[in-house]
């Protein structure tokens, strides 16, 4: 069962105090390159470039 809108809130509030305001952005984007990473890494995509723009992709 998924948290309301007050639930979030209150959730929201506690991550505030036990990380700070300075440090949230941080843990976002932190968080955001994690899940963009683990999403290459389902798709199975390389973040090695071929040398040769022509030859197939292995």
């Amino acid at each position: 069962m998924m948290p309301g809108g007050s639930e979030w809130i209150v959730i929201l509030l506690i991550i505030l105090l036990l990380f700070g305001a300075k440090r949230l952005p941080e843990i976002a984007k932190s968080l955001g390159k994690g899940i963009k990473e683990f999403k290459k890494a389902i798709k199975g995509e390389d973040d090695e470039e071929p040398k040769d723009p022509n030859a197939p992709k292995e």
